[in-house]
C-alpha cells in the first residue's frame, strides 16, 4: 500500500509546511487515497470549464473519483488574493481550502453544517 496523500505542484510558490496529511486523515480517514495538486490560474479555469461548465478561476476544486479515491486542486494565486477577506494568512487560507475540498469529498454541501465543520478543523489544527 502506498501513501494515502500525494502532493504535487505545477506552480513555483505553494505552502509546503501545512498539516495536509493530518487534516486529510481527520476528515477522510487513513485509507482514503487523495492527490492534492497546486495549479496556476489557466489550469484552474480549464478544469472548472471542463468539469463544471464554469468560466471563472476557482480557488479550490475537488473531484471524487471513487468512494475511497479523490483529488483536490488548489490555485495559490487565487488563495493569496482571497485570504485577507477571510481573516486568514495565505497559508491559513490554503489550509482552509484544503479542509473545504476534503469536506466536499466526504459528501458535504455548502451550508451551515459545512461551515461549522470548517471552523472545527481550523481550530483543531490551529490554523490562522
Amino acid at each position: 500500500m502506498g501513501t494515502s496523500l500525494v502532493i504535487s505542484s505545477t506552480v513555483h510558490i505553494y505552502p509546503q509546511h501545512l498539516p495536509f496529511s493530518a487534516i486529510k486523515e481527520a476528515i477522510l480517514g487513513k485509507k482514503y487515497e487523495l492527490s492534492l495538486t497546486f495549479i496556476g490560474e489557466k489550469r484552474a479555469v480549464s478544469l472548472n470549464q471542463a468539469h463544471r461548465n464554469k468560466s471563472y478561476v476557482p480557488n479550490v476544486l475537488s473531484f471524487p473519483l471513487t468512494t475511497t479515491v479523490g483529488e483536490i486542486f488548489i490555485c495559490p494565486a487565487v488563495a493569496k488574493n482571497e485570504a485577507t477577506s477571510f481573516s486568514l494568512s495565505t497559508n491559513g487560507y490554503v489550509a482552509y481550502l484544503f479542509i473545504h475540498g476534503c469536506l466536499h469529498l466526504k459528501g458535504h454541501d455548502h451550508g451551515d453544517t459545512m461551515e461549522k465543520m470548517e471552523r472545527k478543523y481550523l481550530k483543531a489544527f490551529a490554523i490562522s
